[in-house]
């Protein structure tokens, strides 16, 4: 496919503008392919919607625990409407050329939502862990304007590293090809048509992906492990029930979203596929925002008596 470029003063050429492959492999399935992420879109949109509204209408949720799910689900409706309309347009126009100047800002912002997610799970681990080993303290320490602290302070702490990470690695020169082989503007990918030394670029990535995925990932299996190390000396079965059902949870979304999101940006460089970057990324963009109000909503009986006294009024 043709593109755009221009002649930079080193006699390198540079590319004005990117083509987004995504399912381009697949001509076939355009049509289903359209549909299916269609309806995972209003899926997701509903869902999550569901459990803001139901999170925010209830007295019986009025909670730093569902204050934190309703911040986490906002979250995922803009995570996932950062990349997947792009997706439909695609799929439904089979024009796939995105300008750089735009392929920068999407990947600016889902750096910058990425990084949020990392951090309101974190604050979120933190929560339970105060709920559960320090149950008499957790009024005063969990109050209204500490979790309001915690998260704005989610939302805002990746950003100026984002920002910075994205203008360095368009900072690049990209000279052989604009043919990016995934369905949105990601890190990965985007390194690949570099030309030139990225190894800078690379190692910055690594030391941000440690910051922003290592560090909080470590710091909520250590607030687990003194949960369930709580758990485990409480005296009745039925009362370590009912706390696992609040924290498992949160550690199934925690493990589905950390997983796929360090194998993507940890594992080294020549491990790196198109299909696996393609299918990790599907994962943690769309899969699991998809399944999230599931996965809180039914192991969660608080939730389901409100969704029910929701449906019953309506």
């Amino acid at each position: 496919m043709n593109y755009k470029e221009r002649k930079a003063e080193d006699n390198v050429s540079t590319v004005m503008q990117f083509v987004l492959l995504g399912f381009s492999d697949l001509p076939q399935l355009q049509g289903l392919l359209f549909v299916l992420f269609s309806i995972i879109y209003m899926i997701i949109l509903i869902g999550n919607s569901l459990i803001i509204i139901i999170t925010r209408l209830d007295i019986a949720l009025q909670k730093p625990m569902y204050f934190f799910l309703a911040n986490f689900f906002f979250l995922e409706i803009c995570y996932v409407s950062v990349t997947l309309p792009r997706i439909l347009v695609n799929l439904w126009t089979q024009d796939r050329i995105i300008s750089v100047l735009d392929c920068a800002i999407q990947m600016c912002f889902v750096l910058m939502l990425g990084a949020t997610e990392c951090f309101l799970l974190m604050v979120m681990a933190y929560d339970r862990y105060v709920a559960v080993c320090n149950p008499l303290h957790y009024p005063l320490v969990m109050n209204q304007k500490m979790c309001t602290k915690l998260a704005v302070g989610s939302w805002i702490s990746g950003i100026p590293v984002q920002i910075g990470q994205t203008c360095q690695i368009f900072s690049l020169h990209f000279c052989d090809c604009n043919q990016i082989n995934h369905f949105f503007c990601d890190i990965p990918p985007i390194l690949k048509l570099a030309c030139g030394d990225t190894s800078v670029h690379e190692v910055s990535v690594y030391v941000v992906a440690i910051l922003f995925v290592a560090v909080p990932f470590v710091l909520i299996l250590a607030s687990y492990s003194k949960i369930i190390f709580t758990i485990l000396r409480l005296p009745t079965a039925r009362g370590r029930a009912k706390v696992f059902s609040t924290c498992s949870s949160h550690l199934l979304v925690v493990v589905l979203f950390f997983g796929s999101a360090t194998i993507t940006y940890l594992r080294p460089k020549s491990d790196h596929s198109a299909g696996m970057d393609k299918l990790l990324s599907l994962f943690y963009t769309i899969v699991t925002p998809m399944f999230n109000p599931m996965i809180y909503s039914l192991r969660n009986k608080d939730v389901i008596a409100a969704l029910r006294k929701l449906l019953l009024k309506k």
